[in-house]
């Protein structure tokens, strides 16, 4: 099978597969950048012992910077423009972050104590992975369709493909 950055037409398992691999890898790309995000809020936040909005809003700021950071670095790198590489970023990763802040957020929300967790209590990282978890669940198809329609992370890899190229 092709790597995963390939074009999802060409691989020995058929469109299908590809754009599962695709969509799965742009996921990825994008949990990692909230999770940091998420969890250096929630961690600040609760040690700073700041309100649950603050604490939120702290969260879902960060995992936004990081989650653009993670898109805006390789294309930096690869010598696309700052305004190029912005508008790729913004274009690829918006929906897929602002699914996974609504869910782990909410998550986080309706377990009962985690907001009030310390950053010593099972409670506080076990409802945290959870929340991540299923975030990740929920970006996926999101991240899969606008792979499909040749939108969200399909617009950074084929900027890599000429990059590259």
């Amino acid at each position: 099978m092709e790597h995963p950055h390939g074009d999802p037409q060409t691989t020995d398992h058929g469109p299908r597969s590809s754009l599962n691999a695709l969509a799965f890898s742009a996921t990825i790309h994008c949990f990692i950048g909230c999770a940091i995000g998420e969890v250096l809020g929630m961690v600040v936040g609760t040690a700073l012992q700041w309100n649950n909005s603050t604490t939120i809003a702290a969260s879902i700021v960060l995992a936004f910077a990081f989650g653009y950071a993670f898109t805006l670095g390789p294309l930096l790198k690869g010598g696309v423009q700052l305004q190029t590489a912005l508008g790729l970023a913004f274009a690829s990763d918006t929906l897929s972050i602002t699914v996974m802040e609504i869910v782990d957020n909410i998550v986080v929300l309706l377990i009962p104590g985690a907001m009030t967790a310390g950053l010593s209590d099972v409670l506080f990282w076990g409802s945290l992975a959870l929340s991540l978890i299923l975030a990740f669940i929920a970006a996926f198809p999101v991240n899969r369709w606008l792979i499909g329609l040749g939108r969200g992370h399909a617009l950074v890899h084929a900027h890599h493909q000429k990059v590259v190229h």
